[in-house]
């Protein structure tokens, strides 16, 4: 008997069954949730499935356990610190529940991973899925591939299907797992929705674009992220994605696919290092317009209103620049800082540029580089995918700024807003903190949980108990998540709309290239 076909009366205990066979996950915690790890919704991407789309898993017909990460997809990044084992047999997931009997059908939400396209993984302490789970919703997450695995482009490739977007191919390979099997950990099919931070959240806004997608996803947030735009403009085109596998080719002497395919994983890798002193949208493997998975520029099927019409939460922190320093305007001085700027955005906008991002001392200027920096590799993408959401569709729109700190978190960066969506509370280390959390950090976590837990649930964040959170419209108010909670205007929207004004039908100027051509060869 399939999951999906399990009787009411059924008790969900540590044994369920999936389509590939039984799992056996974790005793219940002490709130109740039943977490099983390390299932496989693909089969091993390796040997002749390398580069080639997720297949599904291989039965098994013991009781498989369910009690411990898969090991991550291998990373991309330069002396990468994280632990733990790392594998190209990666494609897992994990959930989390606490529903008691398998008919329970509880809003299911899907968690996409960040790290650039280049690293990361589902087993990361931050996205354990525990207090969610402990709030009446079942908790996905997996790994996907990653770097050179995820993303090469070739035309040898395309020659057997459309080739570059296999990380993205895995994350739909995913969603289906999820369609044909959540119902049997008592969620609910009809009720998804995907969530997702930095390239996590990107990859939301890609597939919300993606016609593949469709019906795999009910409701969506993004946390620092939408359309993969970066400093040298929208994600790579097909011609860019292929010279890229091309030029990567001729460099390992010439390779032919069967070659490359027969390299040892490990090796293959090392020869793909990513740093973040380079563009990871334009200068690494990551996605592409494949023009299968992703049609076209993701901002331009929005402005067209042919994304997924289905409600949205999104959002920003206050000091998102802060990992992304060595990929900022050059800075050394202000009169650098104007110089750059004036090549970028041409003289002709200098003046709007400096009222924006003012550089009257060498102090001001590197302020005003954080804020650009933030605010071209997430901000305004964010802020785009609101407005142009809303515009186009009459499901509803949510937008929040996050600028909470603390002792705990004394720095409003990119990524620190995860431990409060997922109640971990962890060490905020990106930006070198290990205080412990206190009572108004656990207060916060709470009630950001209850707001992603309530929209997950109805499509609204709104709840008894939590401030107000209007939805988004032609005032561009967003919700304030920080030490005060409240609803107010837009504190980027002059800055946003000085960048946003380059976009033409959607898109970043080409020009913008320019400069990350350098990166071609990663």
């Amino acid at each position: 008997m399939h999951g999906a076909m399990i009787s009411k009366a059924a008790q969900l205990g540590r044994t369920i069954r999936t389509q590939a066979g039984l799992v056996r996950g974790e005793a219940r915690n002490e709130s109740g949730v039943l977490a099983f790890k390390g299932i496989p919704y693909a089969a091993p991407p390796v040997g002749r499935l390398r580069w080639r789309a997720p297949q599904p898993p291989t039965s098994w017909t013991d009781v498989r356990d369910a009690l411990a990460f898969g090991p991550a997809c291998l990373s991309s990044l330069e002396n990468d610190p994280r632990p733990g084992p790392r594998s190209e047999d990666c494609l897992t997931l994990n959930v989390w529940t606490a529903a008691r009997e398998a008919d329970e059908k509880r809003p299911v939400m899907v968690w996409v991973h960040g790290g650039g396209f280049q690293f990361g993984s589902s087993a990361n302490p931050a996205t354990d899925g525990s207090q969610l789970a402990a709030k009446g919703v079942v908790v996905v997450s997996f790994n996907y591939r990653l770097g050179i695995f995820g993303f090469l482009a070739h035309p040898a490739l395309d020659a057997e299907a459309p080739s570059g977007n296999y990380g993205l191919q895995d994350q739909l390979a995913a969603l289906r797992w999820v369609q044909a099997n959540i119902a049997a950990f008592g969620g609910d099919p009809d009720s998804v929705t995907l969530f997702g931070e930095s390239a996590g959240a990107m990859a939301v806004g890609i597939l919300m674009a993606s016609p593949l997608a469709r019906k795999l996803f009910h409701k969506a947030i993004g946390e620092s992220g939408a359309f993969w735009d970066g400093r040298h403009g929208p994600l790579q085109s097909l011609e860019e994605a292929r010279a890229r596998g091309l030029d990567f080719a001729r460099r390992q002497d010439d390779a032919s696919i069967a070659a490359l395919r027969a390299m040892p994983a490990e090796q293959l890798n090392a020869t793909a290092p990513w740093s973040l002193a380079r563009d990871h949208v334009t200068q690494a493997f990551s996605p592409s317009i494949d023009r299968y998975v992703v049609p076209d520029v993701p901002a331009r099927r929005f402005l067209r209103g042919d994304q997924m019409q289905i409600p949205l939460l999104a959002g920003w922190n206050s000091a998102e620049g802060f990992p992304f320093m060595s990929q900022s305007l050059p800075h050394p001085s202000a009169r650098a800082f104007r110089t750059a700027a004036e090549e970028m955005f041409g003289r002709e906008r200098l003046a709007d540029f400096q009222e924006l991002y003012p550089a009257d001392t060498d102090a001001q200027a590197r302020a005003s580089a954080a804020a650009l920096t933030g605010d071209i590799v997430v901000g305004e993408q964010c802020w785009q995918w609101l407005r142009l959401h809303r515009a186009s569709t009459r499901a509803p729109v949510y937008g929040y700024h996050f600028t909470y700190t603390s002792p705990y978190t004394p720095i409003a960066s990119h990524v620190t807003e995860i431990p409060f969506v997922f109640g971990t509370l962890t060490p905020q280390r990106v930006i070198g903190s290990t205080r412990p959390p206190a009572e108004a950090d656990r207060a916060l976590a709470q009630t950001m949980m209850d707001y992603w837990v309530n929209f997950a649930t109805r499509g609204d964040p709104n709840g008894p108990g939590l401030p107000p959170w209007p939805a988004y419209d032609a005032s561009d108010v967003v919700q304030i998540l920080g030490s005060t909670i409240e609803a107010r205007p837009n504190p980027c929207a002059d800055r946003f709309g000085f960048l946003g004004s380059f976009r033409e039908d959607g898109v970043l100027p080409a020009r913008w290239r320019s400069d990350g051509k350098a990166g071609l060869s990663t």
